[in-house]
């Protein structure tokens, strides 16, 4: 009687935790599709729209799908070839339902590559501005900041941008800041909790997430396109 007694209970603990686990997963599920659109109606035609958002700097909202929206203040005066490539792109629809498929747990979330694999870009290349490649850049890796990611070679920059999850000062000097999101950060983290990478040296998401749309507000500014080196 005393051993089906004891079998009775761990099989009661077991569904318990079960049950729990399962409660669980289902939470974080509901958690991951409560989408924060932060008031931004991205069903508007083409790429540009009024932010409100009270900045002399152009502003950009990123619409991640199954997440909601982060907003980034650009920074011009820091980066101009790099503001202005990003502004094209955006204005372009460049990075409509585009992705972002690299992620490093309290490091970076990097995206903006149409083939989602880490060695797309837009067909072209730009100067890398920051001061290892002569180009004088002060702008610190610390939370939320936006900057370009690149290959081994200073220029190799196109599309491609990561967003800062905490400090990381080692980046400094070598990879062109240009802007901090100033809105939607709390959704950025939500994200570094929620999503899977199947290898935890390279950051390769499991599954990429849908930068479903872009937009920019220049503030009534004009921005030229940016100086190119072609592939």
């Amino acid at each position: 009687m005393e051993n089906k007694n004891m079998v009775l209970t761990v099989g009661i603990i077991l569904l318990v935790i079960i049950a729990s686990v399962i409660m669980l997963a289902v939470t974080k599920k509901e958690e991951k599709v409560e989408e924060n659109m932060l008031n931004i109606n991205f069903e508007v035609e083409g790429n540009e729209a009024t932010l409100d958002y009270q900045t002399e700097n152009p502003v950009v909202a990123l619409y991640i799908e199954g997440y909601g929206a982060v907003v980034a203040e650009l920074y011009p005066s820091i980066a101009p070839n790099t503001v202005n490539n990003f502004i094209s792109l955006v204005k372009s629809g460049f990075y409509d339902n585009n992705t972002f498929h690299r992620l490093m747990e309290r490091f970076v979330l990097q995206g903006g590559d149409p083939t989602g694999t880490g060695q797309g870009g837009p067909g072209y290349h730009i100067k890398g501005e920051f001061t290892s490649n002569g180009f004088k850049n002060d702008l610190k890796h610390t939370e939320g900041i936006l900057s370009m990611a690149r290959g081994p070679k200073p220029d190799s920059a196109g599309s491609q941008f990561f967003i800062v999850y905490g400090l990381a000062q080692h980046l400094d000097g070598d990879y062109a800041a240009f802007g901090k999101v100033i809105d939607g950060m709390d959704t950025v983290k939500l994200i570094e909790k929620m999503e899977h990478v199947t290898n935890t040296e390279t950051g390769k998401l499991a599954k990429n997430l849908v930068l479903k749309k872009a937009l920019v507000d220049t503030k009534g500014k004009t921005y030229p396109e940016p100086e190119k080196i072609e592939d």
